[in-house]
């Protein structure tokens, strides 16, 4: 039976190519997915080691990072580090070097007024020379460190993209105009920042300071430690040094690596396990391929099997036969998956390197698991797939079977699959209704399960599916086509099983990309709905980096030509009836001509009288209406009241709670200054937005953003996720082409006798063709028509969970795409048919016909 088992698998390799094929594809995923994580993840492991290698202790102020922006304000924060700090832990016993570190956001700007790099990874630090006059931390390889205020140094990567050599003039800017600064050095350094693609900027000790902290202030101090001195006796001499009441960590150079590694290893774990959740789903549609294929092998060779049993094979050694060649199959398609996998995972580093070629980079990394697991799950997948097929081979009554070529299809199990669909189907539903209904994330989990439920209940119906929906399309077909559009639709339906599983395949990858799409419009409408119903202002200013502008900002905007109005918009976290609550602020004489709010009672005005206006959920939330008091615990122990003067429509610019600029800062000096809303003496108009950028002094950190800029930014985005999600489900796509490819090309086969005699009593090679073209658009169409339906209701369903944290979201759907994926699935269906419909054009009348 082995030696039988074997010899089925080369004498049916042309039609076991596809199968091995998506199983190749698949593992190949897993294998790609795999190495390139532990590679990237080795790298930046590697490359953290050098980064702590001269730090035995640090301590870090971390009260440092709101104490420019407190300072900025008007505020107060304690001083924790300082020179007297530094000068107690350099007398330390343990203590060889001690280092003040100060470190902030800086951007650079190009020589055409870009930021260089990326806003959240733009760092500034101060040079720190020893009596040489040289920081080994930041070695120069041109010019020299900054002396002065007027001086800066950059990394060289930021000097290249620049285009900036040592002696140039350069822009740097924080949060408030830019700076003109002489370039006197470029360096290199293994600091994370510039190792992860940032940029960092030099400073004087004493520069750095007064820009981002405050003078006389670090926010970190690194300790390395005397030859014989542990990190742990050194950690240990510090502790006893400094107050413990300071707010500042500690922390030993050794633990400060773990938790690096530990981050870098877990940040490799979330890209591994996103990409592996792909690579299943490449598996999965790969499942109703392999299941499809060893179900027609085995229907036919029918009498082969028959006469196996016969001559004395057991229904074990039948069924054991076939798992077998499935064995051989998921072997060979594992070892050639893993192969293909390590070009996958040195690709995937190459698409990383090519958008930031900081990021480190090493060896390809192959260890033993990613062997293991590769070719695991080649023949698990093969194996459990060919389970179901070589258990109904076993079957097979020898006397019944050889009696006749052609068996009788069974409707008994349909009868049992279609109640057990229905069930799964109906609990599926249920749940991701009530998930839905919940609105908030508490109803993720049933929507999850529900979907689950769902989806698998879908899958078990679609032969009874299949059969109504297809005979929809029949008379169409018989109109547009004529004989061959009538055999086709005739085709589709002989056989439910089949057709369910060469649908499923698309099914599966229709879902998610529809149910993407839904929720991705849905997304950006309600985006572009909360700026346009909201914002009347022209221009919306605020820096790239999400920080707080500087409080000067405001100022030189107003006095901007062309400006009739503006205003800043502050955010602060107050507690509203015990609840921390976002609240933004606004100049009450400029509220209604910047922002525009339905009010459902109350007015606008109420907000100039220093009263607090909210929406509708959050009045909901508190329990309160117009003239209700809420109770407020402002920043520190202060309490006290505020009356409600109006509850507005949910949705918006203005989040859930509104209160004028002139009342916050009452309470809170250090308020977050996010924007600056502008409104235009003329309108937008190119000239203005010149204006306001001037008025920011050019800062390249500061974008000034038109309505639709916005609405711009956020379709963007939105566009690109969802792009590489359907990158990531291509490899789905291509499975399921093959899937479709397969069962055409096997079908065919099978059927050559009919062929022959369609051939024979008339219909030419180019009907012949389009019967089997036909067949698989309809095909194809079904299966993507059902997973549209299924991702839009699965997108409703978690759209339904997004509400609370999304205000104003509803479900949209994008009827244009939804209808261009449909129109795609049957192009895929024409592009699948084109081999197998050449194949049975071709075939000899005469001997398909004849009688085996």
């Amino acid at each position: 039976m082995y030696r039988t088992a074997l010899r089925n698998v080369l004498a049916h390799k042309g039609r076991l190519l596809m199968t091995a094929l998506a199983v190749m594809l698949g593992t190949a995923f897993v294998a790609g997915t795999m190495v390139f994580s532990d590679t990237f993840g080795k790298a930046m492991r590697d490359n953290n080691s050098k980064s702590y290698s001269d730090v035995s202790v640090q301590v870090v102020d971390t009260a440092a990072g709101a104490g420019a922006s407190a300072r900025e304000k008007g505020g107060k924060s304690p001083v924790t580090l300082t020179d007297a700090t530094v000068q107690q832990l350099a007398a330390l016993p343990g203590t060889a070097s001690v280092r003040g570190v100060v470190s902030g956001f800086t951007g650079v700007a190009d020589r055409s007024g870009t930021l260089i790099g990326q806003s959240w990874t733009a760092r500034g630090a101060n040079f720190a020379p020893g009596p040489d006059g040289k920081d080994s931390r930041y070695p120069m390889v041109e010019g020299q460190g900054p002396k002065n205020g007027k001086e800066v140094a950059l990394d060289r990567k930021a000097a290249e993209e620049g285009g900036y050599k040592v002696g140039d003039t350069v822009r740097i800017a924080i949060n408030g105009p830019v700076m003109e600064l002489k370039l006197t050095g470029v360096f290199t350094t293994d600091d994370p920042v510039v190792n992860s693609g940032g940029t960092l900027t030099l400073f004087d000790r004493a520069t750095a300071q007064q820009l981002l902290l405050e003078p006389g202030r670090y926010s970190g101090i690194v300790l390395a430690a005397k030859p014989g001195t542990s990190q742990d006796a050194l950690l240990s001499e510090v502790n006893q040094k400094l107050r413990p009441e300071q707010q500042i960590e500690v922390r030993t150079g050794a633990e400060l690596k773990a938790e690096e590694d530990r981050l870098i290893t877990r940040d490799s774990e979330q890209i591994r396990t996103m990409l592996l959740a792909f690579a299943a789903i490449s598996l999965f549609v790969g499942i109703f391929l392999i299941a499809n294929t060893f179900t027609m092998l085995i229907a036919q060779r029918t009498k082969e099997l028959a006469l196996l049993r016969a001559v004395g094979a057991s229904r074990k050694q039948v069924t054991r036969s076939v798992l077998i060649e499935a064995l051989a199959i998921g072997t060979v398609a594992g070892a050639a998956g893993l192969v293909a996998g390590v070009g996958v995972g040195a690709a995937l580093q190459s698409v990383v390197v090519s958008l930031n070629d900081s990021l480190p980079t090493g060896s390809l990394v192959i260890k033993p698991l990613t062997v293991a697991v590769t070719l695991l799950v080649g023949i698990l997948v093969t194996v459990l797939s060919a389970l179901l097929p070589a258990v109904r081979a076993s079957r097979i009554a020898p006397v019944a079977a050889m009696s006749s070529g052609d068996q009788p299809v069974s409707q008994k199990s349909l009868v049992v699959r279609n109640a057990i669909g229905s069930v799964l189907a109906a609990v599926g539903i249920a749940l991701v209704v009530f998930g839905a209904s919940k609105g908030n994330s508490d109803g993720r989990i049933p929507v999850a399960a529900g979907a689950l439920f769902a989806v698998l209940g879908v899958f078990v119906l679609l032969p009874l599916l299949s059969r109504p929906v297809i005979a929809l399309v029949g008379p169409v077909l018989g109109r547009l086509f004529g004989t061959p559009g009538k055999l086709a639709r005739q085709n589709a339906v002989r056989n439910p099983r089949r057709t369910a599983a060469t649908a499923a395949a698309l099914t599966i990858g229709l879902t998610l990309v529809s149910g993407l799409t839904v929720i991705g419009a849905s997304v950006g409408d309600t985006v572009d709905r909360t700026v346009t119903s909201s914002m009347k202002a022209d221009y919306f200013v605020a820096a790239a980096n999400f920080m707080s502008l500087s409080d000067k900002v405001p100022a030189e905007i107003a006095k901007a030509p062309g400006v009739a109005t503006s205003s800043p918009m502050t955010r602060v976290s107050w507690k509203l009836n015990g609840s921390a609550r976002d609240i933004s602020g606004l100049d009450a004489d400029s509220f209604d001509k910047l922002v525009s709010v339905t009010m459902k009672s109350g007015t606008t005005a109420a907000a100039a009288q220093g009263q607090l206006l909210v929406d509708e959920d959050l009045a909901k939330k508190l329990g309160v209406t117009t003239g209700s008091t809420v109770e407020v615990a402002y920043p520190g122990d202060a309490k006290g009241t505020l009356t409600v003067g109006g509850v507005y429509e949910t949705g918006g610019l203005l989040g859930g709670a509104m209160l004028a600029n002139s009342e916050i800062v009452k309470h809170d000096p250090g308020a977050n200054l996010e924007s600056v809303l502008v409104k235009g003496t003329d309108g937008e108009s190119a000239a203005l937005k010149k204006a306001l950028k001037d008025a920011t002094g050019a800062n390249p950190v500061i974008e000034v953003q038109s309505r639709q800029d916005v609405r711009d930014r956020f379709s963007q985005t939105i566009t690109f996720a969802l792009n590489m999600m359907y990158g990531l489900l291509a490899m789905s796509v291509i499975v399921a082409i093959l899937g479709v490819i397969n069962t055409l090309a096997m079908s065919v086969f099978e059927r050559k006798r009919e062929i022959g005699m369609l051939r024979a009593i008339g219909l030419d090679r180019s009907g012949i063709k389009r019967m089997v073209r036909l067949e698989s658009v309809v095909i194809s169409v079904f299966g993507a028509g059902i997973g549209v339906l299924l991702g839009c209701f699965m997108a409703w369903a978690i759209n339904g969970t997004l509400e609370s944290s999304l205000q104003g979201l509803t479900t949209v759907v994008p009827f244009g795409q939804l209808l261009l994926f449909l129109a795609l699935a049957g192009l895929v269906g024409l592009v699948a048919a084109f081999w197998p419909a050449r194949r049975a054009s071709k075939l000899d009348i005469l001997a398909s016909i004849k009688t085996d």
